[in-house]
């Protein structure tokens, strides 16, 4: 197999394992009793206890309507209490609650436990490897994102190329 198809295989083989390991983590995740997007936010309010809906929904890319029908439905299970902020009466302060910290908990297990289940076989260096090489992709375009044109460009100049 030449480099390119290796490379492509590659990719291909990244990207299916990353499906995998979401699947996975979703799957187990339901068993908590919360959707991965109300898993996610409570999540954030662990980190950041009394966020605003107006913070979460821009910390998440969602609307604030969507927030408010997610966090309801985390509120009724008593998973989060909803306060309104003193300085803003239009405004509510979200905080989980110790139902909410023991779903936190539980995934805490069950996102170890994939971790390890990712890597199970890895030796040590093999893990620091495969973050290295991990690393340097990301690098590679994240700096191919900051170009004017990014591959685009060099798309065209080869199209270019072959057409001379």
């Amino acid at each position: 197999m030449d480099r390119v198809d290796r490379m492509r295989e590659t990719i291909a083989l990244l990207t299916k394992t990353e499906g995998l390991f979401h699947r996975l983590l979703d799957r187990k995740v339901a068993n908590t009793g919360v959707f991965p997007m109300q898993h996610r936010l409570l999540m954030e309010l662990d980190r950041n206890p009394g966020r605003s809906q107006v913070e979460l929904a821009a910390k998440f890319g969602i609307s604030a309507a969507a927030i408010a029908v997610s966090l309801k439905k985390l509120e009724k299970g008593g998973y989060i209490i909803r306060k309104t902020d003193r300085r803003d009466n239009r405004a509510n302060q979200v905080s989980i609650t110790e139902k909410g910290k023991a779903v936190i908990r539980q995934s805490i297990r069950i996102f170890r436990k994939a971790d390890s289940l990712f890597f199970e076989g890895f030796s040590d260096a093999e893990v620091e490897q495969l973050y290295d090489f991990l690393h340097r992709a990301r690098e590679n375009m994240k700096m191919a994102e900051q170009e004017t044109d990014g591959i685009e460009k060099k798309d065209r100049e080869a199209v270019k190329g072959e057409g001379k």
